[in-house]
């Protein structure tokens, strides 16, 4: 953990720009090794097809971030990542919301240790 979902509509795929995008969220999750692990860290995005934004009647667009993370961190730890997350985030899509109606969400997620499953080598190659 941590990882980071972004789901999008497809009427922005051509502009959202989204390997920079996925690039920048792991930027900043990185940025905080002392939070996040740098091996445990995962980002993807997901391009929605079938959707419906407002009553439908314009090419209205959303983009829609969950960020995934296992129980523990302090509460100042995950409100100082998620600011900074959305700022980013924010900053990516400026030139979609000067030109276009799109509507930013970011939501966290926080798994008890009750339920979480995981296995991973790849923290090895960091923890040289």
């Amino acid at each position: 953990m941590p990882h980071i979902i972004i789901e999008y509509t497809d009427n922005i795929k051509d502009e959202i720009q989204i390997d920079g995008l996925l690039r920048k969220v792991n930027d900043v999750l990185i940025s905080y090794p002392s939070i996040f692990p740098i091996g445990g860290i995962r980002s993807r995005a997901i391009e929605l097809k079938h959707y419906r934004v407002a009553d439908g009647t314009e090419d209205d667009a959303f983009v829609h971030a969950i960020l995934k993370i296992g129980a523990g961190r302090q509460d100042s730890d995950k409100i100082k990542v998620c600011d900074h997350l959305f700022e980013t985030m924010e900053s990516h899509l400026a030139s979609l919301f000067s030109k276009r109606y799109l509507a930013l969400s970011m939501e966290l997620t926080e798994f008890s240790d009750v339920g979480t499953y995981k296995k991973n080598n790849i923290h090895n190659r960091y923890n040289k």
